[in-house]
């Protein structure tokens, strides 16, 4: 009896000892929110030991009655809560065994709506941010101040998240650490890669472009399967997901697929399945295409002398024109630079002329002279596209002696900015905001609805 006393007290002393020389876990990086659906969502964050990470949510912040955990010890946290309800806000609590690692009021999503919906959306697209600089705090300051207590349904990244090489230190400093206490925890984000995300100084960069093996594709989660709409790609250098009745595609503009096939190819697997997605999702609403290097510019690259830029502008994007693609976001170039509705335009500068515009509105509608909304028609199979090169988030500066880009007159190389999408059934509002507060662009476009008559010179942007 009294062997059995001593061998129960070893072992409670020896659980005990265990438990208080069991590490506690501490959060690195996180929690920030992937691949949303309207009835999924991925938590993601990043622990300083091998823990079992577990989420506590629910749709009442004092009674999280729902639990999801890793089902093994890791650092890299990467757990899927399935079974949501569309257009629902939910609120949560991660940690480790018995550590909470991260529980407050910011800690909160929204599932998307359900594929169709028109209520109004923002999205906000965030473009070469990732400098660890002034005017990178001072956008993300801007755009949470505009927003004020609405919420970001989602903001699109595109590219160059990560500067100078894209390596996971870099993430870290220049981007998770950014944005951790303000648009991560509670704003689902949909990236897109730049060239800078595929330099990864570890490696050759010609190397990383076939293989893809590189930090970004590591610390992000994509909807590649479909589940969030669109046809699946079963790639996470591109892919679709729709918001309520606005579909958008993030596309990879420098990597290279099958060792051979870039995005301005096209034969390559990307644009096949560009046109298949395009194919089955019709006209159903908004379309809206995003990747990094743009078709035209006049900003710290010119689009007149770099090859991936001109083999867009030449061979991709009258595919996407074709299909009545709306609205076509890119970075690259660290200034802000829009043009109005166009279609047929694929040279040089010289080659520009009124004749591709299908409005030689401002877009602006404010009432200022020929300011009267871009009209997307189903008459004509919703033709016409805006591009913007919005790539001012962080890095911002340089121009080319012909800036700005005659088929971009609306433009600004001297303030840091975002954008913000705000959409509700047939309308859809851009807006262009800056590191002061002010919003310095922005125009109106509109599905089948009749343009107004509006006389009078263009508008430019106020420098």
């Amino acid at each position: 009896m009294q062997k059995l006393v001593a061998l129960f007290t070893a072992l409670t002393l020896f659980v005990s000892l265990a438990s208080a020389q069991r590490p506690q876990a501490a959060l690195l990086r996180g929690p920030y929110l992937q691949a949303a659906t309207p009835n999924s969502i991925v938590l993601r964050w990043r622990t300083d030991v091998l823990v079992r990470g577990i989420v506590h949510y629910g749709t009442d912040r004092s009674h999280l009655d729902h639990v999801t955990q890793d089902t093994v010890l890791v650092t890299e946290h990467k757990v899927k809560l399935e079974n949501l309800t569309a257009g629902t806000r939910y609120y949560y609590m991660i940690g480790a065994f018995k550590d909470t690692l991260m529980n407050g009021p910011d800690n909160y999503f929204e599932t998307l709506p359900a594929s169709g919906t028109e209520i109004l959306f923002r999205i906000a697209a965030v473009g070469d941010c990732g400098n660890n600089s002034v005017n990178q705090r001072s956008v993300r300051d801007a755009l949470v101040n505009y927003l004020g207590g609405n919420y970001l349904n989602a903001w699109i990244l595109l590219g160059d998240n990560a500067y100078g090489t894209g390596r996971d230190a870099e993430f870290q400093s220049n981007f998770f650490n950014i944005y951790k206490n303000t648009l991560l925890p509670k704003y689902p984000l949909y990236p897109t890669p730049g060239n800078h995300d595929y330099y990864d100084g570890d490696s050759s960069q010609e190397k990383v472009q076939h293989t893809h093996q590189v930090a970004y594709y590591q610390n992000f989660t994509m909807p590649i399967n479909g589940e969030a709409g669109g046809v699946a790609s079963h790639n996470p250098a591109y892919y679709s997901f729709d918001i309520g009745n606005v579909h958008f595609l993030s596309l990879d503009s420098y990597g290279i697929e099958e060792d051979k096939y870039r995005m301005s190819d096209t034969l390559g697997p990307q644009v096949e399945w560009v046109k298949k997605d395009l194919e089955a999702y019709g006209h159903r609403g908004w379309i809206i295409a995003y990747w990094h290097h743009p078709p035209y510019t006049m900003g710290s690259h010119n689009s007149d002398k770099t090859d991936e830029l001109i083999a867009i502008r030449e061979n991709f994007i009258r595919i996407l024109e074709r299909y009545g693609v709306d609205l076509i976001l890119c970075g690259h170039s660290h200034d802000y630079e829009r043009g109005r509705m166009i279609k047929g335009y694929y040279g040089m500068e010289a080659d520009y002329s009124p004749k591709y515009e299908l409005s030689h509105s401002s877009g602006l509608n404010d009432g200022s002279p020929n300011s009267s909304p871009y009209i997307k028609d189903s008459a004509d199979g919703y033709q016409g596209t805006v591009y913007v090169v919005s790539g001012s988030a962080g890095q911002l500066g340089g121009k080319q002696t012909t800036w700005p880009h005659d088929a971009l007159p609306y433009a600004d190389v001297t303030h840091g900015g975002c954008g913000m999408l705000e959409i509700q059934g047939n309308r859809l509002d851009w807006k262009w905001i800056c590191a002061d507060g002010q919003i310095r662009d922005h125009f109106t476009m509109l599905r089948n609805v009749p343009p107004a008559k509006s006389k009078g010179k263009k508008n430019k942007v106020t420098q």
